[in-house]
């Protein structure tokens, strides 16, 4: 492998002076700067980052903290989030993907990373981030609203998303609405609600606690759950869905009960998933900004790392409701 020294033999200057142009150190001319950088590319110079982080005391590896990565953490939020990331992540830096619920504070080596992002997704994460803060670690929390200044906060309205969505069924004329919402302890699966009751209370259409059922933001659940509404005798006709995992489900046993989608009964879907616009028929969702909420997340935690100075700390992106062909008129 070429090395720092062999570059340096190569310009005829030292290897602190190669060192500092490959950094883009202020104490070196452009002109030389600009000779080094050729050198190295026509020597096919590889920087060392192990080596460059012993000497800076940086590790050069980013950790990424899901609540779980084993229940309601689906495939496309997972591959969303990591894809916003690495967008924007310096191509010095590695990214770790880990779960939160197999964390013991009492082994976890912070020091491996320089920062983490933790992408919060329950109220039972606080315990770890509190840890994080206390131990004055560099992190931002992404998805889930912390009320709290002191923590670095980057969020979408999900709330406000999901009234937008409902309010448009009800323009429909749709009044009998269900909502199959996610985990339980899951932020996300509250302000989904939230969303739907305060679109209902608005239109001064009652709830029908029937009609509000729990899953756990995966395929099957959206099936189970359908299955059940589909059982009652008094069926609704417009189900807004945690997200597209649970509607792709839920357009499943629809489909297997020989009926149809939108005819007999509309969906709407959370996220925006890519599959969705190639659903028989296309979703109705709302689309929810999560690689944009990572990439931000992921410039405020690098500002973080490097000690520059963070004029916003809590930033919330809008969603948008994405109209296709899973909702009818009544």
């Amino acid at each position: 492998m070429v090395t720092i020294k062999d570059i340096a033999k190569a310009a005829g200057v030292s290897h602190t002076t190669v060192s500092r142009a490959l950094n883009n150190s202020s104490l070196i001319k452009n002109e030389t700067k600009q000779k080094i950088r050729q050198l190295a590319k026509e020597m096919n110079y590889l920087p060392n980052y192990s080596a460059k982080g012993l000497v800076n005391q940086k590790k050069y590896l980013i950790g990424l903290f899901f609540s779980s990565l084993h229940k309601g953490t689906s495939s496309n939020f997972l591959a969303d989030s990591i894809a916003g990331i690495h967008s924007v992540l310096d191509t010095n830096y590695s990214l770790s993907v880990e779960s939160i619920d197999a964390v013991d504070l009492t082994e976890i080596n912070l020091q491996r990373y320089d920062g983490l992002i933790v992408m919060s997704q329950s109220d039972e994460d606080q315990p770890f981030i509190d840890y994080l803060k206390e131990k004055e670690f560099p992190f931002v929390v992404v998805n889930r609203h912390i009320n709290d200044p002191a923590v670095i906060n980057v969020t979408a309205d999900d709330a406000a998303g999901v009234m937008q969505a409902v309010d448009y069924g009800i323009g429909c004329g749709h009044t009998k609405i269900a909502y199959i919402g996610g985990k339980k302890n899951f932020r996300s699966t509250k302000e989904r609600e939230k969303g739907v009751l305060d679109s209902l209370k608005k239109a001064s259409i009652p709830a029908n606690p029937a009609y509000f059922l729990t899953g756990d933001y995966s395929l099957e659940s959206g099936l189970q759950n359908m299955e059940y509404l589909l059982s009652l005798s008094d069926l609704p006709t417009l189900v807004f869905c945690g997200n597209d995992d649970i509607a792709i489900g839920a357009l499943r046993a629809v489909h297997s009960a020989g009926l149809r989608v939108p005819q007999n009964i509309s969906l709407i879907g959370f996220d925006d998933s890519p599959v969705v616009s190639y659903l028989n028929p296309p979703l109705t969702t709302v689309h929810k900004p999560l690689k944009e909420m990572c990439q931000v997340g992921t410039k405020l935690l690098l500002d973080l790392i490097e000690d520059r100075p963070i004029e916003q700390s809590k930033m919330e992106l809008s969603t948008l409701l994405m109209l296709r062909e899973s909702i009818n008129y009544l």
